[in-house]
């Protein structure tokens, strides 16, 4: 009975979200970015699944809690980190139709929006492992759910934007859709960080007065 909780439908398609980033991952390196944004599009979705299943089938386990975020973390990261090694993303090809200068369109991925987001991810997880470890509830709320509802539109935008980019120049709307995309994955990033950090402070300040 404790294998089959542990190894039940919602952490296997969790596991199964890990082996897909893994082999998106070497797609990426391999420059096969159509690929690569059909397999982070259907690992996204068995997030959506698996947490579905395990609500309705009361199905939640410890380790679906650990494994989980982890999942998610891995792959919303990693994706991040691996494009933005990518020129086109960093504003080294302006859109086809754009009568501007180069300088001008330097609006996609930038190596410190990287560094924010998985900055914010570490921090979040820290303060989860502190409070919970203390009996405290540091569950998600909706401000992460966006987060990581955008952050998913920002990585397939942006994976749409450097495959198209591998035979002409994108046109306008597709350079505007993956900046926007971005900037708003990173604005929801820092909005739901400092969320989770007052809510921090409020746990601790409320579990002094306890004592």
């Amino acid at each position: 009975m404790a294998s089959q909780s542990i190894f039940n439908l919602p952490n296997q398609l969790t596991t199964l979200r890990l082996l897909l980033a893994v082999v998106m991952f070497g797609f990426l390196h391999a420059e096969f970015y159509f690929t690569s944004m059909v397999l982070f599009i259907v690992a996204a979705g068995t997030d959506w699944l698996d947490g579905y299943f395990a609500r309705k089938y009361g199905q939640v386990t410890t380790l679906g809690r650990i494994l989980d975020p982890f999942a998610d973390k891995v792959i919303v990261c990693g994706t991040f980190i691996f494009l933005a090694t990518i020129a086109p993303l960093t504003g080294a090809l302006p859109p086809a139709d754009a009568a501007v200068s180069l300088p001008a369109w330097k609006w996609g991925l930038q190596p410190w929006m990287v560094v924010v987001i998985v900055g914010r991810e570490l921090l979040v997880t820290a303060l989860r492992s502190f409070l919970e470890d203390r009996g405290a509830d540091f569950s998600a709320n909706w401000a992460g759910k966006w987060k990581m509802l955008l952050q998913c539109v920002a990585a397939v935008a942006l994976l749409t934007y450097v495959w198209m980019a591998q035979s002409a120049p994108p046109p306008l709307w597709a350079y505007v859709t993956m900046a926007a995309t971005t900037w708003a994955a990173v604005l929801s990033t820092i909005y739901s960080g400092a969320i989770y950090v007052v809510v921090a402070v409020r746990l601790l300040r409320s579990m002094r007065l306890d004592r």
